[in-house]
């Protein structure tokens, strides 16, 4: 029997409807992971203590490569430090079905004192900020909290109008955002200390005096001087080939999991308290040393981290669907049983 013209109207009417909604539904765009990574990365405030024998010049609080110096040897990277100025941050990410986990890294050659009280310095820095993103079905989602590492504890921001509030740990400050001149997107800002380097949500730490204000790029620049308030800093992935995660057994890099190499070489030390050795951390070895996440996990499993310290509306997924960190998951846990707590 043959179909009729209407019928066939009818038909192709209903497909076309039935296809506009699909259409019509929202859609998450397919940005990858380095645009993720860039479009949320912070813009970054970087106090700079200009004076002092191991200041140089400014130099020591600038951020650089893990690698500024043309080798993976943790151990001469305070005897080279302010050869090479270049801005790298490092970022990972994990997916799960709700929400994306950016962690990023910040390095410095050195921690560093100016007076002879009782502090210490130590060879190399490496601290950061885990950056919780919503996946609402737009490209890049919506950013709903923040936790920085500042030595050996851990604070944490939601930004102003976020459905985060506090859970297991307080909040601590709310997440500002600045506009970029290089992409037009508004990021996040934080802030590190001068030697220290500690980072906090800005301004609970901001620039006094001399300062560098870096922007989340494609391209390395290095500073002018140590009061330059425009230099990008270029994006490189935790886990690019023959990269930071993949040195991680090095033992000219790494002392243990997660601990950089650093000994007392190159005047480290001198003129104030101490110096000590094997004291700076990637983001695998960071700890808070008073919470209920274990060491390392801010990067390794961020939802567990998330839920640990925000109430969350909703079901937030605990199932990764990316997370490169896994696969080493039981060897980290096992590690972090037994490393010393962490003294950056």
């Amino acid at each position: 029997m043959g179909v009729s013209r209407t019928s066939r109207w009818t038909a192709a009417a209903a497909v076309g409807l039935l296809a506009a909604a699909f259409t019509a539904a929202p859609a998450e765009a397919a940005v990858s992971r380095a645009e993720l990574a860039l479009r949320w990365a912070p813009i970054h405030y970087q106090d700079v203590d200009a004076t002092g024998a191991h200041a140089l010049g400014g130099k020591a609080d600038m951020i650089t490569r893990y690698d500024f110096d043309g080798n993976l040897n943790g151990r001469d990277n305070w005897d080279n430090a302010g050869s090479e100025t270049a801005a790298h941050a490092y970022y990972s990410v994990a997916e799960t079905a709700t929400h994306w986990y950016l962690t990023y890294l910040f390095f410095h050659p050195r921690d560093w004192v100016d007076h002879p009280f009782f502090e210490t310095e130590h060879e190399n820095d490496g601290e950061g900020v885990l950056l919780v993103v919503e996946r609402d079905g737009s490209d890049h989602g919506t950013l709903r909290a923040a936790v920085t590492v500042a030595h050996s504890d851990f604070y944490s921001y939601t930004p102003a109008g976020s459905t985060w509030t506090g859970g297991g740990e307080t909040v601590d400050g709310t997440l500002q955002f600045q506009s970029s001149p290089h992409d037009g997107f508004s990021h996040p800002v934080t802030a590190q200390e001068a030697k220290g380097h500690g980072l906090k949500a800005y301004p609970q730490y901001t620039i006094n005096g001399d300062g560098i204000v870096y922007y989340p790029s494609t391209v390395a620049e290095s500073p002018s001087g140590a009061n330059d308030r425009d230099v990008r800093y270029r994006l490189v992935d935790v886990f690019a080939s023959g990269g930071l995660w993949a040195q991680r057994n090095n033992s000219s890099l790494f002392a243990g999991l997660g601990t950089f190499a650093g000994d007392t070489s190159g005047g480290c030390g001198t003129g104030t308290w101490s110096c000590g050795t094997n004291s700076a951390n990637a983001p695998w070895g960071w700890d808070d040393g008073n919470d209920t996440v274990g060491r390392g996990e801010i990067a390794t499993d961020p939802a567990k981290l998330a839920t640990a310290y925000f109430t969350v509306p909703g079901a937030p997924a605990r199932a990764y669907s990316y997370n490169p960190y896994t696969a080493a998951a039981a060897a980290l846990r096992e590690a972090a049983r037994t490393l010393p707590p962490t003294v950056d």
